[in-house]
C-alpha cells in the first residue's frame, strides 16, 4: 500500500465554497499508469484533478528542454486526460507555495499544451497568475445536436478547442439551461461550450458546459478564458478585463491579451489536505506502509 499527500483546492475565488474545486496530488517518483492517475481523479470526483512531478524525475538526461520548466503537470477528469485547465493549474501552484514551500515564483510548468507559467503576487489579497496560450475563436457552424439543446439560441457561434456562443445580455446567460439528454448526444472530447455575454458590472460573463462528462456545468473554467479574453478584447478594445463565470459557486477572473498569450488571474483556498491510501501494485511515488 501507499500514501500519497492530497489538497483541494477551490480556486478563483477568495472564500472556500466559491469557485472551481480541484484535487491536487504532488507524485515523488514519476507519474503512475495513465489509467491509476484517471481512476484516482474518478475517485475524487472533482472538474479536475493535478499530478505534478518534480523536474528530472523520470525525464531523459537528453531532454533539451529540461531546465526551462520546474514541475511536470497533468489534468484528469473523471473521464480523461485534458489538454488544457486553468483553474487546476491555479490549484497545483497554490499547493506548492501555500503547503510544500516552493517559494520562488513564477513556477514553470511543462505540460500537455506546452509550457506554463504562474506567477504570484500577495499584494491586493494574494492572485496567482497565469500565462497561457491564446486561442482566438473563429467563426463556425452550430451542430444542430447543441442548437437542439440550448434553451436559447445565440446571436454569434465561434469555435476554438470550445464552441464560444456569443449573446447580447447578462441575463440571458444566467438563463441558459440545457436538455442533458440532447447535450449528450455529441462528444467534443476535449473540449466543451462556452456561453458569453457583456456583463453588467464586469468586462464579460460566461458559462461553461461539456457534453458527456459526469460534471454538465465547469463552475469555473480558466481554459475557456483562452479563447473569451481574446475575442472580448477585440470586441470591447481593451486589453484588461475584469471576468464573472456565473456557475452557482461562481468564480472571479482578471484577464489581459498579450497577442499570442493570455493573462489569466485568480485567488485560492485551500479546502483539505490530507492523505490518499492506495492498495495496489503500482508505485506511484508516495510512502509505502
Amino acid at each position: 500500500m501507499y500514501d500519497l499527500p492530497i489538497f483541494q483546492v477551490d480556486a478563483f475565488t477568495n472564500a472556500t465554497f466559491g469557485g472551481n474545486p480541484a484535487c491536487v496530488v504532488p507524485l515523488e517518483e514519476g507519474f503512475a499508469d495513465d489509467d491509476v492517475l484517471l481512476k484516482i481523479a474518478q475517485e475524487n470526483h472533482v472538474a479536475e484533478t493535478a499530478f505534478f512531478v518534480r523536474r528530472s524525475q523520470g525525464d531523459d538526461d537528453d531532454d533539451e528542454n529540461d531546465e526551462d520548466f520546474d514541475y511536470h503537470l497533468r489534468w484528469f477528469t473523471p473521464e480523461f486526460e485534458m489538454d488544457l485547465c486553468g483553474h487546476a493549474t491555479l490549484a497545483a501552484a497554490h499547493v506548492l507555495r501555500a503547503h510544500l514551500g516552493h517559494g520562488s515564483f513564477p513556477i514553470r510548468f511543462q505540460t500537455a499544451s506546452g509550457p506554463l507559467a504562474v506567477d504570484y503576487q500577495q499584494d491586493g489579497g494574494g492572485w496567482y497568475h497565469l500565462d497561457f496560450p491564446s486561442r482566438r475563436p473563429q467563426p463556425a457552424e452550430l451542430p444542430d445536436i447543441i442548437s437542439q439543446a440550448l434553451s436559447h439560441g445565440p446571436r454569434i457561434v465561434l469555435k476554438a478547442r470550445d464552441y464560444v456562443l456569443v449573446y447580447d445580455t447578462e441575463e440571458e446567460i444566467r438563463n441558459v439551461t440545457i436538455d442533458r439528454h440532447t447535450f449528450d448526444q455529441i462528444n467534443l472530447d476535449p473540449g466543451g461550450v462556452a456561453v458569453t455575454a457583456p456583463g453588467k458590472e464586469v468586462d464579460f460573463v460566461s458559462r461553461f458546459f461539456t457534453p458527456q462528462a459526469s460534471i454538465l456545468e465547469d463552475p469555473v473554467t480558466g481554459s475557456a478564458h483562452c479563447s473569451l479574453v481574446p475575442y472580448w478584447a477585440r470586441t470591447l478594445g481593451k486589453s484588461s478585463l475584469n471576468a464573472l463565470q456565473l456557475s452557482d459557486r461562481v468564480g472571479q477572473l482578471k484577464c489581459e491579451d498579450r497577442g499570442e498569450r493570455v493573462q489569466i488571474s485568480g485567488q485560492a483556498v485551500t479546502y483539505f489536505k490530507g492523505e490518499i491510501t492506495l492498495t495496489i501494485n503500482d508505485k506511484l511515488g508516495g510512502r509505502e506502509n
